[in-house]
Protein backbone atom coordinates (compact mmCIF):
# COMPACT_ATOMS: atom_id res chain seq x y z
CA UNK A 1 0.00 0.00 0.00
CA UNK A 2 2.49 2.52 1.12
CA UNK A 3 4.22 1.83 -2.48
CA UNK A 4 1.33 2.80 -3.98
CA UNK A 5 1.15 5.78 -2.29
CA UNK A 6 5.08 6.27 -3.09
CA UNK A 7 4.17 5.65 -6.94
CA UNK A 8 1.50 7.79 -7.30
CA UNK A 9 2.89 10.35 -5.34
CA UNK A 10 6.41 10.09 -7.55
CA UNK A 11 4.57 9.92 -10.90
CA UNK A 12 3.13 13.55 -9.43
CA UNK A 13 7.17 14.73 -8.96
CA UNK A 14 8.87 13.26 -11.48
CA UNK A 15 8.04 13.36 -15.26
CA UNK A 16 8.81 10.06 -16.22
CA UNK A 17 9.07 11.39 -19.99
CA UNK A 18 12.47 12.93 -18.76
CA UNK A 19 13.59 9.34 -18.07
CA UNK A 20 12.05 7.58 -21.44
CA UNK A 21 14.02 10.86 -23.51
CA UNK A 22 17.05 9.65 -21.88
CA UNK A 23 17.04 5.71 -22.58
CA UNK A 24 15.81 6.85 -25.82
CA UNK A 25 18.80 8.40 -26.32
CA UNK A 26 21.04 5.88 -25.40
CA UNK A 27 19.37 3.17 -27.91
CA UNK A 28 19.61 5.63 -30.67
CA UNK A 29 23.63 6.23 -30.13
CA UNK A 30 24.40 2.89 -29.21
CA UNK A 31 22.62 0.55 -31.69
CA UNK A 32 21.08 3.07 -34.26
CA UNK A 33 17.80 2.05 -32.32
CA UNK A 34 14.46 4.83 -32.60
CA UNK A 35 12.37 3.09 -29.56
CA UNK A 36 8.64 3.36 -30.30
CA UNK A 37 6.13 1.74 -28.08
CA UNK A 38 8.03 -1.34 -27.43
CA UNK A 39 9.61 0.97 -24.95
CA UNK A 40 7.76 0.09 -21.57
CA UNK A 41 9.05 1.38 -18.46
CA UNK A 42 7.47 0.82 -15.10
CA UNK A 43 7.96 1.57 -11.19
CA UNK A 44 10.97 -1.05 -9.59
CA UNK A 45 9.30 -3.94 -7.98
CA UNK A 46 9.54 -2.99 -4.25
CA UNK A 47 12.31 -6.26 -3.67
CA UNK A 48 14.68 -4.71 -5.94
CA UNK A 49 16.75 -1.67 -6.23
CA UNK A 50 16.40 1.14 -7.91
CA UNK A 51 13.13 3.69 -9.07
CA UNK A 52 12.51 2.72 -12.74
CA UNK A 53 12.58 -0.33 -14.78
CA UNK A 54 13.03 -1.47 -18.67
CA UNK A 55 12.90 -4.63 -19.93
CA UNK A 56 15.51 -4.88 -23.11
CA UNK A 57 14.34 -8.27 -24.32
CA UNK A 58 12.43 -5.94 -27.14
CA UNK A 59 15.70 -5.04 -28.52
CA UNK A 60 17.89 -8.80 -28.12
CA UNK A 61 17.13 -10.05 -31.60
CA UNK A 62 18.13 -6.60 -33.31
CA UNK A 63 21.24 -5.98 -31.58
CA UNK A 64 22.17 -9.51 -31.07
CA UNK A 65 23.63 -9.51 -27.78
CA UNK A 66 22.34 -10.69 -24.44
CA UNK A 67 19.69 -9.29 -22.44
CA UNK A 68 21.79 -8.64 -20.18
CA UNK A 69 24.61 -7.00 -21.71
CA UNK A 70 22.39 -4.94 -23.57
CA UNK A 71 20.66 -3.62 -19.61
CA UNK A 72 24.24 -3.24 -19.00
CA UNK A 73 25.57 -1.20 -21.82
CA UNK A 74 22.20 1.20 -21.62
CA UNK A 75 22.96 1.72 -17.94
CA UNK A 76 26.60 2.32 -18.69
CA UNK A 77 26.02 5.02 -20.80
CA UNK A 78 22.87 6.47 -18.69
CA UNK A 79 25.97 7.08 -15.71
CA UNK A 80 28.29 9.03 -18.12
CA UNK A 81 25.35 10.86 -20.13
CA UNK A 82 22.19 11.39 -18.08
CA UNK A 83 22.26 13.31 -14.88
CA UNK A 84 19.02 12.10 -13.67
CA UNK A 85 20.80 8.45 -13.51
CA UNK A 86 22.73 8.02 -10.06
CA UNK A 87 23.40 4.08 -10.38
CA UNK A 88 21.76 1.14 -12.42
CA UNK A 89 21.58 -2.78 -11.88
CA UNK A 90 20.52 -5.60 -14.33
CA UNK A 91 18.61 -8.65 -12.99
CA UNK A 92 17.11 -10.54 -15.79
CA UNK A 93 17.24 -8.50 -18.65
CA UNK A 94 16.10 -6.05 -17.27
CA UNK A 95 17.69 -2.52 -16.17
CA UNK A 96 16.29 -0.80 -12.97
CA UNK A 97 17.59 2.65 -13.04
CA UNK A 98 17.69 5.08 -9.46
CA UNK A 99 17.36 8.64 -10.08
CA UNK A 100 19.72 10.76 -8.17
CA UNK A 101 18.34 13.58 -5.26
CA UNK A 102 19.30 15.89 -7.65
CA UNK A 103 16.63 14.99 -10.03
CA UNK A 104 13.89 14.43 -7.34
CA UNK A 105 14.51 17.54 -6.01
CA UNK A 106 14.97 19.64 -9.18
CA UNK A 107 11.39 18.02 -10.64
CA UNK A 108 9.63 18.45 -7.10
CA UNK A 109 11.36 22.37 -7.57
CA UNK A 110 9.50 22.80 -10.78
CA UNK A 111 5.92 21.47 -9.26
CA UNK A 112 4.56 24.69 -8.30
CA UNK A 113 2.64 24.63 -5.54
CA UNK A 114 1.70 28.08 -6.16
CA UNK A 115 0.65 27.33 -10.19
CA UNK A 116 -0.06 23.53 -10.35
CA UNK A 117 -1.73 24.54 -13.71
CA UNK A 118 1.89 24.53 -15.13
CA UNK A 119 2.03 21.06 -15.60
CA UNK A 120 2.29 19.23 -18.52
CA UNK A 121 -0.67 16.73 -17.12
CA UNK A 122 -4.13 17.69 -18.61
CA UNK A 123 -7.38 17.79 -15.76
CA UNK A 124 -8.81 14.83 -15.48
CA UNK A 125 -12.09 13.63 -13.41
CA UNK A 126 -10.56 10.67 -11.08
CA UNK A 127 -13.27 8.95 -8.98
CA UNK A 128 -10.67 7.87 -5.83
CA UNK A 129 -12.82 5.02 -3.46
CA UNK A 130 -10.92 4.81 0.11
CA UNK A 131 -11.81 4.04 3.91
CA UNK A 132 -14.39 0.85 2.56
CA UNK A 133 -15.19 -0.34 5.90
CA UNK A 134 -17.38 -3.18 7.06
CA UNK A 135 -20.24 -2.73 9.23
CA UNK A 136 -19.52 -5.69 11.29
CA UNK A 137 -15.98 -4.02 13.56
CA UNK A 138 -14.41 -0.52 14.24
CA UNK A 139 -12.11 1.17 11.71
CA UNK A 140 -8.75 -0.44 12.74
CA UNK A 141 -5.28 0.44 11.44
CA UNK A 142 -5.68 -0.11 8.11
CA UNK A 143 -8.49 1.46 7.61
CA UNK A 144 -7.06 4.65 9.23
CA UNK A 145 -3.63 4.24 7.06
CA UNK A 146 -5.50 4.16 4.13
CA UNK A 147 -7.91 6.87 5.18
CA UNK A 148 -4.75 9.42 5.54
CA UNK A 149 -3.36 8.05 2.35
CA UNK A 150 -6.55 8.25 0.33
CA UNK A 151 -7.41 11.79 1.72
CA UNK A 152 -3.43 12.77 1.03
CA UNK A 153 -3.77 11.62 -2.72
CA UNK A 154 -7.10 13.26 -3.10
CA UNK A 155 -5.53 16.17 -2.31
CA UNK A 156 -2.82 15.77 -4.15
CA UNK A 157 -4.35 15.02 -7.95
CA UNK A 158 -6.89 17.74 -6.99
CA UNK A 159 -4.09 20.69 -6.89
CA UNK A 160 -2.57 18.80 -9.71
CA UNK A 161 -3.60 20.67 -12.73
CA UNK A 162 -6.94 21.47 -11.12
CA UNK A 163 -8.39 17.73 -11.19
CA UNK A 164 -11.81 17.22 -10.74
CA UNK A 165 -11.69 14.51 -8.07
CA UNK A 166 -14.20 12.97 -6.20
CA UNK A 167 -13.98 11.24 -2.94
CA UNK A 168 -16.20 8.10 -2.30
CA UNK A 169 -16.60 5.31 0.47
CA UNK A 170 -18.14 1.99 -0.57
CA UNK A 171 -19.55 0.79 2.65
CA UNK A 172 -19.24 -3.03 2.96
CA UNK A 173 -23.12 -3.02 5.30
CA UNK A 174 -24.42 -6.54 4.21
CA UNK A 175 -23.20 -9.92 3.99
CA UNK A 176 -21.70 -13.03 5.81
CA UNK A 177 -19.63 -11.03 8.07
CA UNK A 178 -22.30 -8.30 9.00
CA UNK A 179 -25.13 -11.40 9.72
CA UNK A 180 -22.29 -13.24 12.23
CA UNK A 181 -22.44 -10.26 14.45
CA UNK A 182 -25.79 -9.98 14.25
CA UNK A 183 -26.46 -13.50 14.86
CA UNK A 184 -24.11 -13.18 18.16
CA UNK A 185 -25.65 -10.22 19.61
CA UNK A 186 -29.09 -12.03 19.18
CA UNK A 187 -27.69 -15.19 20.62
CA UNK A 188 -25.90 -13.30 23.37
CA UNK A 189 -26.14 -10.16 24.01
CA UNK A 190 -29.06 -9.43 26.30
CA UNK A 191 -30.54 -6.35 24.23
CA UNK A 192 -27.26 -4.37 25.43
CA UNK A 193 -27.01 -1.26 23.45
CA UNK A 194 -23.46 1.29 23.05
CA UNK A 195 -24.90 3.47 25.77
CA UNK A 196 -25.50 1.05 28.19
CA UNK A 197 -22.01 -1.24 27.55
CA UNK A 198 -20.77 2.60 27.89
CA UNK A 199 -18.86 1.79 24.26
CA UNK A 200 -18.56 3.11 20.63
CA UNK A 201 -21.47 1.48 18.45
CA UNK A 202 -18.63 -0.11 16.06
CA UNK A 203 -16.81 -1.34 19.09
CA UNK A 204 -19.80 -3.06 20.57
CA UNK A 205 -20.46 -4.92 17.39
CA UNK A 206 -16.85 -5.52 16.56
CA UNK A 207 -17.10 -7.23 20.14
CA UNK A 208 -20.05 -9.56 19.06
CA UNK A 209 -18.56 -10.60 15.60
CA UNK A 210 -15.25 -11.83 17.86
CA UNK A 211 -17.63 -13.53 19.88
CA UNK A 212 -18.85 -15.12 16.73
CA UNK A 213 -15.48 -16.54 16.06
CA UNK A 214 -15.08 -17.84 19.15
CA UNK A 215 -17.97 -19.64 19.06
CA UNK A 216 -17.96 -20.70 15.65
CA UNK A 217 -14.30 -22.61 16.22
CA UNK A 218 -15.76 -24.67 19.33
CA UNK A 219 -18.42 -25.81 17.40
CA UNK A 220 -15.48 -26.90 14.37
CA UNK A 221 -13.10 -28.39 16.78
CA UNK A 222 -16.38 -30.65 18.65
CA UNK A 223 -17.28 -31.70 15.09
CA UNK A 224 -13.49 -33.07 14.39
CA UNK A 225 -14.04 -34.95 17.66
CA UNK A 226 -16.91 -36.44 15.84
CA UNK A 227 -14.56 -37.67 13.12
CA UNK A 228 -15.45 -34.94 10.67
CA UNK A 229 -12.78 -33.42 9.05
CA UNK A 230 -11.89 -29.77 9.03
CA UNK A 231 -13.58 -28.34 6.24
CA UNK A 232 -17.01 -30.75 6.90
CA UNK A 233 -16.75 -29.20 9.83
CA UNK A 234 -16.41 -25.74 9.25
CA UNK A 235 -19.09 -25.68 6.47
CA UNK A 236 -21.68 -27.41 8.70
CA UNK A 237 -21.39 -25.75 12.33
CA UNK A 238 -24.86 -25.13 13.73
CA UNK A 239 -23.43 -21.42 13.87
CA UNK A 240 -22.23 -20.94 10.30
CA UNK A 241 -25.65 -22.70 8.80
CA UNK A 242 -27.41 -19.98 10.88
CA UNK A 243 -25.87 -16.87 9.67
CA UNK A 244 -26.15 -18.09 6.37
CA UNK A 245 -29.89 -18.25 6.88
CA UNK A 246 -29.78 -15.59 8.76
CA UNK A 247 -28.04 -13.96 5.41
CA UNK A 248 -30.51 -15.64 3.01
CA UNK A 249 -33.41 -13.86 5.36
CA UNK A 250 -32.05 -10.47 4.70
CA UNK A 251 -31.76 -10.87 1.14
CA UNK A 252 -35.17 -11.96 0.92
CA UNK A 253 -36.15 -8.69 2.96
CA UNK A 254 -37.76 -10.57 6.32
CA UNK A 255 -38.55 -8.12 8.84
CA UNK A 256 -36.93 -8.84 11.70
CA UNK A 257 -33.56 -9.54 10.33
CA UNK A 258 -33.79 -5.70 8.20
CA UNK A 259 -34.94 -4.35 11.93
CA UNK A 260 -31.53 -5.90 13.84
CA UNK A 261 -29.14 -5.31 10.50
CA UNK A 262 -30.45 -1.04 10.47
CA UNK A 263 -30.39 -1.03 14.47
CA UNK A 264 -26.95 -2.52 14.48
CA UNK A 265 -25.89 -0.34 11.28
CA UNK A 266 -26.77 2.41 12.96
CA UNK A 267 -23.99 2.07 16.00
CA UNK A 268 -21.64 1.36 13.41
CA UNK A 269 -22.11 4.45 11.56
CA UNK A 270 -22.28 6.54 14.75
CA UNK A 271 -18.66 5.32 15.45
CA UNK A 272 -17.40 5.71 11.98
CA UNK A 273 -18.52 9.28 12.09
CA UNK A 274 -17.01 10.05 15.33
CA UNK A 275 -13.58 8.71 13.84
CA UNK A 276 -14.07 10.27 10.83
CA UNK A 277 -14.37 13.77 12.42
CA UNK A 278 -11.27 13.29 14.40
CA UNK A 279 -8.96 12.32 11.08
CA UNK A 280 -11.25 15.46 9.13
CA UNK A 281 -11.90 13.05 6.55
CA UNK A 282 -15.21 13.57 4.03
CA UNK A 283 -16.42 12.22 0.97
CA UNK A 284 -18.38 13.72 -1.65
CA UNK A 285 -20.35 10.37 -1.96
CA UNK A 286 -20.59 7.28 0.17
CA UNK A 287 -22.22 4.26 -1.60
CA UNK A 288 -23.89 1.15 1.06
CA UNK A 289 -23.26 -2.50 -0.24
CA UNK A 290 -26.87 -2.94 0.41
CA UNK A 291 -27.85 -0.73 -2.50
CA UNK A 292 -25.55 -2.28 -5.30
CA UNK A 293 -25.06 -5.73 -4.85
CA UNK A 294 -28.40 -6.48 -6.60
CA UNK A 295 -27.12 -4.46 -9.84
CA UNK A 296 -24.14 -6.91 -9.39
CA UNK A 297 -26.11 -9.26 -9.62
CA UNK A 298 -27.92 -8.59 -12.66
CA UNK A 299 -24.73 -8.37 -14.44
CA UNK A 300 -23.61 -11.34 -13.21
CA UNK A 301 -26.80 -13.29 -14.62
CA UNK A 302 -25.99 -11.26 -17.80
CA UNK A 303 -22.50 -12.66 -18.48
CA UNK A 304 -24.10 -15.96 -17.96
CA UNK A 305 -26.50 -15.87 -20.32
CA UNK A 306 -24.39 -14.17 -22.70
CA UNK A 307 -21.76 -17.01 -21.86
CA UNK A 308 -19.20 -14.76 -20.42
CA UNK A 309 -19.45 -17.05 -17.24
CA UNK A 310 -20.41 -20.27 -16.33
CA UNK A 311 -22.20 -22.01 -13.73
CA UNK A 312 -21.49 -25.37 -12.14
CA UNK A 313 -23.26 -28.54 -10.63
CA UNK A 314 -23.91 -26.85 -7.49
CA UNK A 315 -25.50 -23.63 -9.17
CA UNK A 316 -23.04 -21.28 -8.27
CA UNK A 317 -21.77 -18.88 -11.16
CA UNK A 318 -18.18 -18.74 -11.73
CA UNK A 319 -15.46 -16.68 -14.21
CA UNK A 320 -12.88 -18.70 -15.81
CA UNK A 321 -9.58 -16.15 -15.99
CA UNK A 322 -6.90 -19.22 -16.28
CA UNK A 323 -6.08 -17.75 -20.00
CA UNK A 324 -5.38 -14.64 -18.53
CA UNK A 325 -3.15 -15.97 -15.64
CA UNK A 326 -5.55 -15.77 -13.15
CA UNK A 327 -7.80 -18.21 -12.23
CA UNK A 328 -11.46 -19.29 -11.57
CA UNK A 329 -13.52 -16.74 -9.53
CA UNK A 330 -16.95 -17.10 -8.13
CA UNK A 331 -19.48 -14.39 -8.65
CA UNK A 332 -22.46 -15.50 -7.46
CA UNK A 333 -22.93 -18.84 -4.36
CA UNK A 334 -25.19 -21.53 -4.94
CA UNK A 335 -28.00 -20.27 -2.85
CA UNK A 336 -28.06 -16.82 -4.71
CA UNK A 337 -26.32 -15.05 -2.46
CA UNK A 338 -23.61 -12.58 -3.48
CA UNK A 339 -19.79 -12.45 -3.12
CA UNK A 340 -17.38 -9.22 -2.67
CA UNK A 341 -16.36 -9.41 -6.48
CA UNK A 342 -20.23 -9.39 -7.02
CA UNK A 343 -20.93 -5.87 -6.09
CA UNK A 344 -17.44 -4.84 -6.61
CA UNK A 345 -18.70 -5.29 -10.80
CA UNK A 346 -22.01 -3.31 -10.11
CA UNK A 347 -20.78 -0.54 -7.92
CA UNK A 348 -17.50 0.20 -10.89
CA UNK A 349 -20.70 0.32 -13.40
CA UNK A 350 -22.86 2.37 -11.83
CA UNK A 351 -19.70 4.86 -10.77
CA UNK A 352 -18.82 5.09 -13.99
CA UNK A 353 -22.46 5.72 -15.44
CA UNK A 354 -22.78 8.39 -12.71
CA UNK A 355 -19.54 10.32 -13.60
CA UNK A 356 -17.79 8.84 -16.75
CA UNK A 357 -14.61 9.19 -15.11
CA UNK A 358 -11.26 9.21 -16.62
CA UNK A 359 -9.54 7.44 -13.74
CA UNK A 360 -10.98 5.27 -10.65
CA UNK A 361 -8.17 4.34 -8.15
CA UNK A 362 -8.55 1.99 -5.01
CA UNK A 363 -6.71 2.71 -2.30
CA UNK A 364 -6.48 -0.85 -0.59
CA UNK A 365 -4.30 -3.00 0.77
CA UNK A 366 -1.70 -4.70 -1.05
CA UNK A 367 -4.16 -8.38 0.32
CA UNK A 368 -6.57 -6.86 -2.58
CA UNK A 369 -4.13 -6.92 -5.59
CA UNK A 370 -4.95 -10.38 -6.52
CA UNK A 371 -8.70 -9.40 -6.72
CA UNK A 372 -8.92 -5.94 -8.24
Amino acid sequence: MFNFCIYLCTQIIIDMEQVLVEIKKALKELFQIEAGKELQIQRTRKEFKGDYSINVFPWVKQIRKSPDEIARLIGEYLIINASIVESYEVIKGFLNITLTNEALFTNFANFSINNPKTSSFAPEKIVIEFSSPNTNKPLHLGHIRNNLLGDSISRILAHRTSNNVIKVNLVNDRGIHICKSMLAWKLWGNNITPSTAGKKGDKLVGDFYVLFDKEYKKQITELIQQGLTKEEAEKKAPLILEAQEMLQKWEQNDDETRQLWEKMNEWVYSGFNDTYAKLGIHFDKIYYESETYQLGKKYVTEGLEKGIFFKKNDGSIWVDLTADGLDEKLLLRADGTSVYITQDIGTAILRYNEFKPDKMIYVVGNEQIYHF
